[in-house]
């Protein structure tokens, strides 16, 4: 079986002798010394000041809105993981879907204005698939209207824009570290922010509201635990050399693919990939289906990313029309890849997609 994707596994060895740091110090979870350490060389890595070592890639897009209160709306994409939508309606914001760029796949500048109105409270995008959005035009127009940034950075790890990474733009800036991704912790998550006031209030605000017997507002349990944190500490290092590894893959599918039938999204200019997904769009759903099922029959599992587009999720009412989104949600698939896949089987799967164009 070839799925989508495979956690990476550092040496067994390396991640016990964090686990025997754990053990000796009986100190598991509260923002212990293991926790503290990845943070700062997350930071480091990064090139950010203001960073919080979180439990997930939710929780910290949720603490980011908190501070948006009272509620109101929120613009966004309808092209991207459930959970940017799903947290807006969580928190009882209103999402403004806004179309994406037919080009990049990230939400399109040029149509946000048209949607601010006096309920609106912050931009909230992806920078898709590793891609950078336009974070100079999304800027000049929050600035004009008073508005937060929030950058939905799950798959931007690792990716640089203009020499510094993706992950420092915006007001507040969120990762994913699920096991899935390019870093991960196992489960986890990290929010970005540009202020020490700000900074002040997420760290704050994973831990309940409080430090010691002080309370400040309301908060929630955020953190992560040190056995995370020492699956962090092991990978960290090794961001480098995954980058390189996923990057000949995706060389290999760019080579061996018949792009006559395929496309790809155009990558802003100006941005250092980080490799974390290979999607490509078939020219109808019914070809990609055909060429899925056809890849199934091989045990190889793609995976549509991102389907559907998230104005067409069931539970919401009266959602913006966004017909590029839709269209290409219908048509995109991610195909497998990760640091370790053998060469011959990206050989392989080009070879099948290949023969049934």
């Amino acid at each position: 079986m070839i799925n989508v994707t495979k956690t990476y596994l550092p040496d067994f060895d390396e991640y016990v002798s964090y686990l025997k740091r754990i053990w000796d110090n009986a100190y598991l979870t509260n923002n212990g010394p293991l926790a503290q350490e990845l943070e700062q060389k997350l930071k480091e890595y990064l090139g950010v000041e203001y960073l919080s070592f979180c439990g997930n890639g939710t929780i910290v897009l949720q603490m980011a809105l908190k501070l948006l209160e009272p509620a109101g709306e929120i613009i966004t994409t309808p092209f991207s993981y459930v959970a940017t939508t799903n947290v807006i309606v969580w928190e009882n914001f209103k999402p403004v879907f806004v179309d994406i760029d037919p080009a990049t796949y990230c939400i399109n500048p040029n149509l946000i204005e048209a949607a601010i109105t006096e309920h609106t409270r912050a931009i909230m995008a992806t920078h898709v698939y590793g891609n950078a959005c336009d974070v100079e035009a999304i800027e000049q127009i929050a600035k004009k209207h008073n508005l937060v940034v929030i950058y939905d950075g799950a798959h931007a790890f690792g990716a640089n824009y203009l020499g510094k990474s993706l992950l420092s733009y915006g007001d507040f800036s969120t990762c994913s570290f699920h096991a899935t991704k390019l870093f991960h912790t196992v489960e986890g998550g990290a929010i970005i922010t540009n202020t020490p006031e700000r900074d002040e209030k997420m760290h704050l605000m994973r831990a309940f509201g409080h430090r010691g017997d002080d309370y400040f507002f309301v908060g929630v349990n955020g953190k992560n635990s040190e056995v995370h944190a020492a699956m962090g500490l092991c990978n960290i290092p090794l961001v480098p050399q995954l980058i390189e590894a996923r990057k000949a893959v995706c060389d290999l599918y760019t080579e061996f693919l018949d792009w006559t039938h395929l496309a790809t999204p155009q990558w802003a200019q100006g941005l250092e990939r980080n490799y974390s997904y290979y999607p490509v769009v078939f020219e109808s759903e019914a070809k990609l289906l055909q060429v899925k099922d056809a890849l199934g029959q091989h045990g190889i599992v793609p995976r549509r990313y991102f389907y559907p587009s998230l104005n067409k999720l069931p539970f919401l009412v009266n959602a913006e029309a966004c017909p590029v989104s839709e269209d290409i949600a219908l048509r995109v698939l991610c195909l497998p890849l990760h640091a370790e896949l053998p060469h011959e089987d990206v050989r392989r799967i080009s070879a099948l997609i290949n023969q049934h164009l």
